[in-house]
């Protein structure tokens, strides 16, 4: 018996799966509106740290005595301060300091807790118990209880808040990571590698971290976002960067005590900025996690 082949009629279109019949991970991203969404606003904060000095349209340093408590205006779009000085030049200058100490503290500790979570939940035994004993021990205080700890003692600067929160957070990674390769050390293709001789940290690094990088991905942005909550907080308790340098956490320390008074400018604008800024990465990290699950 003959096949018969029918032709598509003229001006039909055909469907054909493309090679792999699935969407990749950075497609599916694109197609869902939260990560867009947060993704603009953090590529906005972050084009305001890079260029902020060149977009604010004030100088976020000059004092104008004659101008001081300035509602919103067209001369001032988010008024003035107790000094005279531009809100919305502050604002936009401000990202900088924040975004740059906890990008850099997240960074810190994405590398020393993802190296810590490898061998102890690759080499287990002995060096997992007491690893995890000191991290459950370091983790018993709140995050910014222990931040400002270290910060009194050692004294307020950028370097030791990007040190002492990377600290903190890398025994917050380090529990993750060893979560993630518990469950990768009992897959077979470990224990071929171990019976073709490969040493522990070959195959830690080779064979086991490239499989735990989403774990990694998603705990690197979670982090972040913690870590700009973190730096704002101990700003605002005075030991963040230290005036007159512009910083959200600060300026609002130094103005909210003129909400009674109704300038309610000052704390409003750099509070909705540490908002927008926390929330366009917990948008961003959840579109990444679920993309990563599916």
């Amino acid at each position: 018996m003959t096949d018969i082949v029918v032709a598509p009629a003229a001006g039909v279109a055909v469907a054909r799966p493309d090679q792999t019949g699935e969407l990749t991970p950075w497609r599916l991203l694109l197609r869902r509106p939260t990560f867009l969404a947060g993704a603009v606003i953090l590529l906005f904060w972050l084009a305001c740290a890079i260029f902020g000095s060149l977009i604010a349209p004030h100088n976020p340093l000059a004092q104008q005595l004659l101008l001081t408590n300035q509602a919103p205006s067209g001369a001032h779009w988010f008024g003035t301060d107790q000094l005279g000085r531009d809100v919305l030049s502050r604002v936009i200058v401000g990202a900088r300091s924040i975004l740059l100490i906890a990008f850099a503290a997240t960074v810190l500790s994405t590398v020393l807790g993802t190296a810590l979570g490898l061998v102890m939940g690759y080499l287990g035994g002995v060096v997992d118990i007491v690893a995890g004993r000191l991290v459950e021990a370091a983790l018993a205080l709140p995050v910014v209880i222990v931040a400002f700890l270290f910060i009194v003692a050692v004294g307020p600067s950028p370097l030791t808040i990007i040190v002492v929160i990377g600290l903190v957070f890398t025994l917050l990674i380090a529990r993750t990571v060893r979560s993630t390769v518990l469950v990768e050390s009992q897959l077979d293709y470990l224990a071929a590698a171990r019976l073709l001789g490969e040493k522990s940290v070959s195959i830690m690094f080779s064979e086991v971290l490239p499989n735990v990088v989403p774990a990694i991905l998603v705990e690197f942005t979670v982090r972040l976002g913690y870590a700009i909550f973190t730096v704002a907080t101990l700003s605002f308790l005075g030991f963040g960067v230290q005036p007159p340098t512009p910083d959200w956490g600060a300026d609002i320390a130094h103005n909210y005590v003129t909400l009674g008074a109704g300038y309610w400018w000052m704390t409003l604008f750099p509070a909705l900025a540490i908002a927008s800024l926390v929330i366009a990465i917990n948008l961003f990290t959840d579109s990444i996690e679920q993309v990563l699950a599916s």
